[in-house]
């Protein structure tokens, strides 16, 4: 996998999310008919017949969604060789489904126009962080890659006038030759309750052996909800990736209220371990807290 006068950018061509059928809404108009539902665009599942936001994610319902579309996105890094605990400039140019042209206009998701979230591929090193808009409209981001070795991405934005999109990509640092097949950590599973910088969350599943495929319920409960606040728009924000780096899912709370209890629905697309890291908030200070969880395959 690459070598020392190499990086290798992989864009995989496939992101595992959530698959769950949203409700079926009928709204009625004042001809009798039926008319779109209000949709929150970042969380399908959720309708309204009187817009608002979502009480998932707090983004603005919208009346009807436009048909999906895959952008592209380009990224470059300067240098072009990343080197364990050295600066490097990421920059990401969106560009219009099917041609060059740059995408310029973006709309705020979380607080922000762009999320990256990345993770090591021994799953020891989680970051959210966010690039910036230039007026060229190139997303530009100053960062570092602490440790050697491979790097999955996950973009997450918004076009304009489009769907939310969820990119992944994978960098490899300078000087790291193993392949994702040998470089597969071995996770065992980890349920315990977690002390964070403030804060203490232990997390309980339903079933308490996930199935692939099948909804699980995750229940993260806080040692207490003094002082909790909104990170980034939601009560909490969850990633979790699997073991190969191949299925990455970015998640918000199906039920928050500020209170000493998360609950997050998931189905986890294929069995195997999976590493998760839920963010809250509180006084001010963010706690990033890992689990690993193991999923069954159905019999």
């Amino acid at each position: 996998m690459g070598s020392l006068a190499s990086l290798v950018v992989l864009l995989l061509c496939a992101i595992a999310l959530p698959a769950q059928d949203p409700p079926k809404v009928a709204v009625t108009g004042e001809e009798g008919g039926e008319r779109p539902p209000f949709y929150c665009p970042m969380d399908l599942d959720v309708r309204s017949d009187e817009g608002g936001k979502c009480y998932k994610c707090s983004m603005e319902m919208v009346l009807g969604i436009p048909e999906p579309a895959e952008y592209r996105l380009k990224l470059s890094v300067h240098p072009t060789q990343i080197r364990p605990g050295e600066a490097v400039e990421l920059q990401f140019e969106v560009l219009e489904p099917g041609h060059d042209q740059r995408v310029t206009g973006f709309q705020i998701v979380h607080e922000k126009i762009f999320h990256l979230l990345f993770v090591h591929h021994e799953l020891e090193i989680f970051r959210h962080e966010h690039p910036v808009l230039g007026e060229d409209g190139i997303f530009r981001h100053k960062t570092e890659f602490p440790k050697a070795g491979i790097y999955r991405m996950l973009a997450d934005f918004y076009p304009e006038g489009s769907t939310p999109q969820l990119i992944p990509m994978t960098l490899t640092t300078a000087g790291f030759e193993q392949s994702l097949v040998a470089a597969k950590p071995l996770l065992l599973p980890d349920l315990e309750a977690k002390q964070g910088d403030n804060l203490t969350i232990a997390l309980t599943l339903d079933p308490p052996e996930p199935i692939a495929g099948q909804k699980t319920l995750l229940f993260f409960g806080l040692d207490t909800a003094q002082g909790l606040e909104k990170f980034l728009g939601a009560w909490a924000h969850m990633l979790a990736v699997s073991d190969d780096l191949v299925d990455t899912i970015h998640a918000h709370p199906t039920i928050a209220d500020g209170g000493p209890r998360i609950q997050l629905n998931m189905i986890f697309p294929r069995p195997g371990m999976y590493r998760i890291w839920i963010q809250t908030q509180r006084e001010g200070r963010v706690n990033t807290i890992p689990f690993t969880v193991p999923v069954k395959e159905l019999r």
